[in-house]
This record gives structure tokens, sequence and C-alpha cells, in this order.
């Protein structure tokens, strides 16, 4: 009885200073990562601001193909939102909403997750052209991580995590968008 009580009290010291130490670990997050495409950056970006293509290239939406997915308004234009509800855990339900367009340079997402938990993220994709009709994509994430989520998602680096998604998901773009025919 004396050493499980021992084991308890180590127990609930190690959750407190797990808890404690969250209160001083950043609740924010900016992930950007970038890549350069054989293409102009008109070319570029008149694909990457249909949010439909996203199926093609983004890593999330090719999670879990079979998702409920319900699109509003004039995709490629502030306003338009596309949803998705899926039985898989890691796609979970959410929204994709365009904030803002700056045609040929910039499109701004607000995402809004429902499922597996709720929260908001920021997500922009910004095109600039480079030499030789090569256009430089960075796409980057900004969002918070509530009390004590934060320290789970310091602790299994999350931000390697997403930044490796978001690499993959660049390296499909270039593909796609290198492709004789640009498409699917």
């Amino acid at each position: 009885m004396h050493t499980l009580l021992i084991i308890l009290l180590a127990l609930a010291s190690f959750i407190i200073m797990l808890l404690v130490t969250a209160l001083f670990i950043t609740k924010s997050f900016h992930i950007e990562c970038e890549i350069i495409i054989n293409k102009p950056r008109q070319v570029v970006f008149d694909y990457i601001k249909f949010t439909k293509n996203q199926q093609y290239y983004n890593k999330w939406w090719m999670i879990d193909p079979d998702a409920k997915k319900t699109y509003f308004g004039k995709d490629g234009t502030i306003g338009f939102i596309a949803s998705w509800d899926s039985q898989n855990k890691q796609a979970g339900k959410g929204e994709q909403e365009i904030v803002k367009v700056s045609d040929g340079q910039l499109i701004s997402y607000q995402i809004r997750f429902k499922k597996p938990f709720e929260s908001v993220a920021a997500s922009y994709l910004i095109t600039t052209s480079t030499q030789n009709d090569q256009t430089l994509v960075k796409w980057g994430f900004n969002g918070t991580n509530k009390y004590p989520i934060n320290l789970m998602f310091a602790l299994l680096n999350f931000r390697k995590m997403l930044g490796n998604e978001i690499n993959g998901s660049l390296e499909i773009l270039r593909t796609i968008l290198e492709a004789d025919t640009p498409g699917k």
C-alpha cells in the first residue's frame, strides 16, 4: 500500500509539472513552407485559387476521399466555403473559407475545425514570380492551441509534422502543375 501511494504521488507530481510547464509554452504557432514551380505565376495562381483543386494536392483533403464535401458560393472568390465531414478521425469535420484574394498573388483562408476538436486557424498561399517563368509558392498556417493542448502539440513536435504535410502537398502541387497538361 505504501509503494502504491508513492507511485500515485509521483504520477500526480509529474502531471502537475506538465500542466505548469504548459503555462509557459507558447500557444500560438506559425509555419510556412515554400517551393519553386516551373510555371508562370498566373498559371500557378489560377490553379491554386480554386479550393476544389485542393483535393488533388492537399494531403489533408486526400486523407479521406470519401468524406462528405459541401461547397457554398463561387470557388476562387471571397466567401467561398468548402466543408468536409469524415468518419476518419484524422480528417474530422470542418470548413475552410476564402477570406482574401489578391489576384495572382495571395489567397487567404480561415479554417474552422469542428472534430476531433474545435479550433480556428488561418492559412494562406502566396505566389511570387522568380526568374525564367518560375513561381515561388509559400504556404503558411497561423493559429493557437488552447491550454493544455499546447503542451501536447509541443511534445508531439506539431510544427515538424505540419511542415512535413505542407511540404508533401507542395511537392504534389508542383508535379501537377509541371505536367504537360495540368489538371488532376
